[in-house]
């Protein structure tokens, strides 16, 4: 199959939740082996709508964080578009299948660096900074899988982000969705 296009062009912005989201895995050293840890992220409030950690780092895995993040949010079909790097789980058939299905537009970074997901590779570094190094050695996927579950839970709802005016992700929909609602409310009342 041909590559996808890349939508992106590195301008990673949205006006609202279910716009963009964008994807990409990162690796962990444990005592038991490697881990990778597979996130996709919302580009509007930069919030973590899908993760996963496997002891592999086949399509399955980066597939399993997509499924959650499409269960999670249930975008409308052709509403979103989902860009990832070059990499083979993101290129393959089963995934570019299962990204149709749901309406969802894939982009591919064009250029083959590290600046065409920028986003996602931000989000892989926070992840290993905040948690990762600060807590290392890993023992096992038991104990990096919990943290990273705790991780997510307190990066959406209490890390403050500057790019979105120094809250957390959660809050930044919820006023989203908040201004939606009054701006509907006061088109219906005139």
């Amino acid at each position: 199959m041909p590559c996808p296009l890349d939508r992106v062009n590195r301008v990673f912005k949205a006006r609202r939740p279910n716009e963009l989201w964008v994807s990409d895995f990162t690796y962990v050293s444990t005592w038991q082996g490697w881990l990778y840890v597979a996130f996709v992220i919302d580009v509007f409030a930069r919030r973590i709508v899908g993760w996963r950690v496997s002891r592999t780092m086949q399509t399955d895995f980066v597939l399993d964080a997509l499924e959650q993040a499409l269960y999670e949010r249930r975008p409308d079909a052709n509403g979103l578009v989902h860009h990832s790097d070059r990499g083979a789980q993101y290129l393959s058939i089963r995934y570019s299948e299962r990204l149709a299905e749901a309406g969802v537009k894939p982009s591919v970074g064009s250029r083959g660096d590290s600046y065409d997901n920028a986003l996602a590779e931000t989000i892989n570094g926070l992840y290993k900074t905040e948690l990762i190094h600060r807590r290392a050695p890993w023992k096992s996927r038991e104990s990096v899988e919990l943290a990273t579950l705790q991780w997510v839970h307190w990066f959406n709802h209490t890390r403050l982000l500057e790019p979105i005016g120094y809250i957390p992700p959660a809050e930044a929909e919820a006023n989203y969705f908040r201004q939606l609602a009054e701006k509907t409310e006061t088109a219906v009342l005139t």
